[in-house]
């Protein structure tokens, strides 16, 4: 179906830019990120349905319409054949970890609905943009590390005591499920997909939106609701993502996926234009040189780390090269992620190794 047909088009969408005391000038600079503000930024959330911070569509006879509203009015066409809900399910972002973020964890769907009284968790990935080196991140608690010990380390605010270190390469991926303790930075920039929540339990004593201290009561009521949700098994670890040639130098990377969202990353030279068929919404970010995006009679340039909502009922999308692009989105595993890198000799353990739920049914992937 084309976009002009089903009444959708792609979508340019505003930016939520967040001042955190871990960020810094990364996205400008280094991504060349226009737009936001001429001050310290440690994130801007590209594609948000989140309460409170949601995005607005900016161009086009949507402008002005929330992306919530173009969910329930749209459902079929932005999402795809078959799926309900009442909000977007995939939030995307560019971190600039210019400093550590604060040791923290987000509840998974299950703690979320019993101790949040908040529909999901948050589950995220991070794919590694840019990192100095000896970059590293804390991400899981050590084998071995009891509940006791584990809370008497946070307590101390000795984290490497029972906090996995790891190191962190441009170009790698890490899953990070709901319950897992982590931090990244300093010197880290970060393209983070998620599930749409902004649910989390910090374990500092101070407050990461401006540096001021946690009174001891309120670091204790943190750590107390934190320890509730910690997930002391959960040890994931970077991979550097599955390769498939799609054409003359065009490249297709799967970097994670799982039954809350997938990412991909795609490079091309100018032998042939990139050409991704697709059966559900795509958040497409540049994270290159500017591009030409292409998709039925819709034609714009995509500027340095912009990013660009492609409904379902697209369909397709041409980009000319060079290009360097991520593709964010919803999955149905089986046709989306499992067939193609099948296709390509890939073994299910290693397609498995992206992230979780693999063997889940399409039906399962498409709720939310």
């Amino acid at each position: 179906m084309s976009a002009d047909l089903a009444g959708l088009y792609p979508l340019r969408l505003t930016t939520t830019a967040k001042s955190l005391v871990f960020g810094g000038h990364a996205i400008a600079r280094r991504l060349g990120k226009a737009g936001i503000p001429d001050w310290s930024i440690a994130e801007t959330w590209e594609c948000s349905d989140v309460d409170g911070a949601g995005s607005v569509v900016t161009a086009g006879p949507l402008a002005g319409l929330p992306l919530r509203q173009v969910v329930l009015d749209h459902p079929g066409a932005l999402m795809g054949a078959g799926w309900s809900g009442r909000y977007f399910p995939v939030l995307t972002k560019f971190i600039d970890a210019t400093g550590a973020l604060p040791v923290h964890l987000h509840a998974d769907d299950e703690a979320a609905r019993r101790l949040e009284g908040r529909p999901n968790g948050k589950t995220e990935a991070w794919h590694i943009l840019d990192a100095s080196p000896g970059a590293t991140a804390l991400c899981g608690v050590k084998a071995g590390v009891t509940a006791g010990q584990l809370r008497a380390a946070l307590e101390a605010q000795d984290f490497d005591a029972v906090l996995r270190r790891l190191p962190v390469r441009a170009g790698e991926t890490l899953y990070v499920p709901g319950g897992t303790l982590h931090s990244f930075g300093p010197d880290t920039l970060v393209y983070e997909v998620e599930q749409t929540s902004d649910i989390q339990q910090h374990a500092m004593r101070w407050k990461m939106e401006d540096g001021s201290p946690v009174g001891d009561a309120e670091f204790g009521a943190n750590l107390d609701m934190l320890m509730r949700q910690v997930d002391l098994g959960s040890r994931p670890d970077f991979t550097p993502g599955l390769s498939i040639a799609v054409g003359d130098g065009v490249q297709r990377v799967f970097l994670c996926a799982s039954p809350f969202f997938a990412l991909e990353r795609w490079r091309a030279g100018t032998a042939e234009p990139l050409r991704h068929s697709f059966a559900t919404a795509q958040i497409l970010s540049n994270v290159g040189a500017p591009v030409r995006v292409r998709t039925g009679v819709w034609s714009e340039e995509l500027g340095r780390a912009e990013s660009l909502l492609l409904p379902a009922a697209c369909g397709e999308v041409e980009i000319t090269g060079p290009a360097d692009v991520l593709f964010g989105y919803l999955p149905d595993l089986d046709r989306d992620v499992c067939g193609p890198l099948l296709e390509a000799g890939y073994p299910l353990p290693l397609i498995a190794a992206l992230g979780a739920g693999m063997g889940a049914s399409g039906a399962d992937t498409r709720e939310s």
